[in-house]
């Protein structure tokens, strides 16, 4: 097996993917610390808009607050971080894919019943979105390390 330069085109796709793997770390985070502040500032709304599954219970949407906030944020040092690119991605579309199964065990009992089914389809949409992202950052990271590879594009 003969190892050749990077091809225009390779080099194209690692800019590209670089390009898509920092929108998507800014757009999670954002989403992340955006349910944050929306969970621990208005529980009972966010109950009401998002989360209408069972009892009430404002205490816990403010701890899962928390959750997405340490989310949030790692994913947005990820963004300077290129190490903690792969790491934050992999450790959030599994928290994504947990959440979605969780989702799809409770989907009938969300009131009204519409939302539990959108809501499972959004996390499980999100989870294949940050699955892909992971994939590409770990193959970026591998190509970063690659001394065939130039090191050019968006870190």
């Amino acid at each position: 097996m003969s190892v050749s330069a990077a091809t225009p085109r390779t080099v194209d796709r690692t800019a590209k993917w670089s390009t898509l793997v920092l929108a998507g770390l800014l757009t999670f985070a954002a989403v992340q610390l955006g349910l944050a502040i929306f969970m621990a500032v208005a529980p009972h709304r966010f109950y009401l808009a998002i989360g209408p599954f069972d009892a009430r219970n404002d205490h816990y949407v403010r701890d899962v607050a928390s959750y997405n906030a340490a989310l949030g944020a790692g994913l947005l040092l990820a963004v300077r971080r290129p190490s903690w690119r792969v790491p934050m991605l992999a450790i959030t579309t599994i928290q994504y894919a947990l959440h979605s199964f969780n989702h799809l065990l409770d989907i009938s009992i969300a009131h009204p019943t519409w939302v539990g089914y959108f809501d499972f389809f959004a996390l499980a949409a999100a989870t294949l979105q940050l699955a892909g992202l992971t994939w590409m950052a770990l193959a970026l990271e591998r190509a970063r390390s690659s001394p065939y590879i130039p090191q050019g594009g968006a870190q």
